[in-house]
């Protein structure tokens, strides 16, 4: 009996990576869900925050464009600062 007991007890310990315990790799699989979800959520509110900048921009420059078309960069950048942004 004793064999047998221990031989189902190497085929457990083979069962888990490195013989990790399942409390163990449950919050090593949370850790690494947390920081992937934070990075991927990260990313997609720089994502956002850049495209709603670039849509602004488009916005100001077919506006200058309409009213001073001779000087459409001096006006996108004058109110680019006005508006609170920073010089490109």
């Amino acid at each position: 009996m004793s064999d047998q007991q221990g031989i189902q007890h190497e085929v457990h310990m083979q069962d888990t990576p490195s013989g990790l315990s399942g409390g163990v790799l449950l919050v090593m699989q949370w850790t690494v869900g947390t920081i992937l979800g934070f990075l991927i959520g990260s990313w997609l509110v720089w994502w956002a925050i850049n495209l709603q900048r670039q849509f602004a921009e488009d916005e100001i420059r077919s506006a200058s464009q309409r009213v001073m078309p001779e000087t459409v960069e001096r006006c996108v950048d004058t109110v680019i600062i006005q508006r609170g942004g920073g010089r490109r």
